[in-house]
């Protein structure tokens, strides 16, 4: 659970560094609802750049930021729809769009659901201790990027093989960068990190690790669930259905936003993703794979899996392909061919890496359930190219030139002819298999409790009491801003 027992002498001290440093934190309500942020504080946005160290940044971890890199305010919420001329389906995929937060991927408000509460419950000191942010990418980046706006160390820990972008970014943010081996699949070897740091430094530090902590899965449940809401009142009219919620386990934050989307619309499917190279939820299984942001090799400790219906493996070579595809120019021509409209070729650089695997898992979602004309899919764009125009170069130096075969070769076989094929569809007994697979990590590696473990499954209000904390935090944040003296 998140812990909001109150610390008052060191709530004091984070008190203090906010007003010396005049940082004002935003609630919850205001990252949903940003017609609710001060004047104030949109004042100073007006001249603010999206990824400037200005703790008013703050105030831009939502969903309906102006796609601009400078002086944006607030507009709708950034999404898109994706044609059948590209897909290759009957039904409607909507992909929200992730980078125009702070930091160019959402990950940012995971990480500030996370440490917003601690701060203002005094469970984490800023001004003694370090945030250790372990992550398989843009969590981390996140973490280090919230601890600067308000004035606290950080330890951003992160797979060795995870793109050059992510590293140089961090090393001019983060107080420390930690490389663990491996890629996107080791997940255990950051948790190893943590131990070691834990043993080493004691209480100099605070672990703030994505994959159990349920500020992550609140954040997206309230914030994220929110902006698909808003989105689909503006686009389902009178003959729209919403079908499902697509997303990659990833830390099992992003996912939990399905949660609250399954109260809203209860005939809707969940459907996690994962590469077909790890496919741990599939298969019970393992290996490495190149969808950077998504990890693998456990169930987060995060992820409601009673909840989710389905499991659908994405080939990671597909993505890699449908990369090149979406960011060279004989793709781009190729597609414009096919009758891909304009505006959507002009923004196909909004995909990264793993929101192009969430596209992939909405188009085999979409088949599989036969969906039609006006049949909703709702997936996630967790970051863009932005972060990847190095893999890009690494493609072109391993493969050569991209040509205009090589774009309807794609087009054709990694995209619109996706199959059917390590999609399942999970009973009352395979969601339980899932789910215990959590022990091993959590239970046996980590210390969890056993009795948590299945108050997770059995106890029916364990993830609705988790929901219902975003009040008493959002009032802990504004007695907090009161106390400070700058609202």
């Amino acid at each position: 659970m998140i812990n909001l027992k109150l610390n008052k002498e060191v709530r004091e001290h984070n008190i203090q560094r906010c007003r010396e440093k005049g940082i004002i934190l935003p609630t919850f309500e205001q990252m949903k609802n940003p017609e609710t942020i001060p004047e104030k504080i949109r004042n100073i946005l007006k001249s603010t750049g999206l990824w400037d160290v200005n703790p008013a940044n703050l105030f831009r971890i939502g969903w309906h930021n102006e796609p601009v890199h400078s002086g944006g305010m607030f507009g709708r919420v950034n999404y898109l729809e994706l044609p059948s001329s590209l897909t290759g389906v009957k039904a409607r995929i909507l992909v929200l769009v992730g980078k125009w937060f702070p930091t160019g991927a959402h990950k940012v408000g995971a990480t500030y659901g996370c440490l917003a509460p601690s701060l203002v419950s005094g469970n984490f000191d800023s001004t003694k201790q370090k945030a250790v942010w372990p992550s398989t990418g843009n969590y981390c980046r996140g973490g280090a990027y919230n601890s600067v706006l308000l004035g606290c160390e950080s330890v951003a820990i992160l797979p060795e093989e995870m793109s050059k972008e992510r590293f140089e970014w961090l090393e001019s943010v983060a107080g420390e960068v930690i490389a663990t081996p491996g890629c996107e699949s080791n997940v255990k070897e950051i948790f190893d990190k943590c131990h070691e740091l834990t043993r080493e430094r004691g209480d100099d530090i605070v672990i703030f690790n994505q994959f159990e902590e349920f500020g992550n899965y609140l954040w997206h449940y309230e914030v994220t669930a929110g902006a698909i809401k808003e989105m689909l009142d503006a686009e389902l009219g009178e003959n729209g259905a919403f079908r499902g919620f697509i997303s990659a386990t990833g830390s099992g934050g992003t996912i939990g936003a399905g949660d609250y989307l399954k109260q809203v619309y209860p005939e809707i499917k969940i459907a996690a993703a994962e590469a077909l190279q790890c496919p741990t939820l599939l298969r019970n299984g393992f290996g490495g794979h190149r969808i950077e942001g998504i990890g693998d090799k456990h169930v987060p400790w995060v992820h409601n899996v009673k909840n989710t219906d389905m499991i659908i493996g994405v080939d990671d070579n597909d993505c890699m392909d449908i990369l090149r595809l979406f960011n060279e120019g004989a793709g781009l021509e190729y597609l414009k061919s096919t009758g891909v409209p304009a505006a959507i070729l002009d923004n196909l650089d909004l995909l990264g890496i793993s929101g192009i695997g969430n596209v992939l898992g909405a188009v085999k979602f979409a088949k599989y359930y036969e969906l039609q004309e006006d049949d909703v899919v709702v997936t996630i764009l967790t970051d863009s190219m932005e972060l990847y125009q190095s893999r890009k170069k690494e493609m072109m130096e391993a493969h050569g030139a991209f040509s205009r075969e090589d774009a309807s070769r794609i087009h054709f076989s990694s995209l619109k002819n996706q199959k059917i094929d390590n999609a399942l569809e999970l009973t009352y007994y395979e969601k339980l298999r899932v789910h215990n697979l959590k022990y091993y990590t959590w239970i046996e590696q980590q210390g969890k409790e056993l009795e948590e473990l299945n108050a997770q499954w059995y106890d029916k209000n364990y993830w609705t009491d988790i929901q219902k904390l975003t009040p008493e935090i959002d009032s802990l944040i504004e007695s907090f801003n009161r106390e400070a003296g700058l609202v």
